[in-house]
């Protein structure tokens, strides 16, 4: 199984881009990772900037992948249930598990539509540049959880 980081838009902040690679290299003595970006839209119309990344965002994805959407409307759950999620999607998966951080403007239907499952961080909405931080962190810290590491306490 792999697992696959995927936003909107490359990240523009260089003490969260290096925080995030930080994280996804931790995340790669577990499992292989990888991570994409599709260019962010140049429309003004959100309606519009929404299909056009969700069409660049639907292209990169199998119909063996499963896709989660992260979304502030999605389930929320603790790290210690993440763990747990994530550990049955992983034996789940027939393809990659493809972790989608949408735009701006969020993603259009056809992406919801595609997502296997939608997944909060918080009910808060976050830049996609310290959500995608967040949720390597997150995924890391489930991967240190269900492996018995010492990263995290209860």
């Amino acid at each position: 199984m792999k697992l696959l980081f995927l936003s909107v838009g490359r990240m523009k902040s260089e003490p969260l881009t290096a925080v995030f690679s930080e994280y996804i290299r931790r995340i790669s003595r577990y499992c292989p990772v990888s991570c994409e970006t599709v260019r962010e839209s140049k429309a003004k119309v959100p309606e519009i900037t929404r299909e056009e990344e969700g069409e660049r965002l639907l292209r990169l994805i199998t119909e063996r992948d499963t896709l989660v959407l992260l979304d502030e409307r999605g389930k929320m759950m603790s790290s210690l249930s993440y763990a747990r999620w994530l550990s049955n999607r992983i034996e789940l998966s027939a393809g990659r598990l493809c972790l989608l951080v949408g735009g701006a403007y969020g993603v259009s239907s056809r992406v919801r539509e595609r997502a296997d499952e939608t997944v909060a961080l918080s009910l808060m909405t976050l830049p996609h540049e310290l959500c995608l931080v967040i949720l390597a962190e997150q995924v890391y810290r489930a991967f240190s959880i269900l492996r018995g590491s010492s990263y995290h306490h209860e």
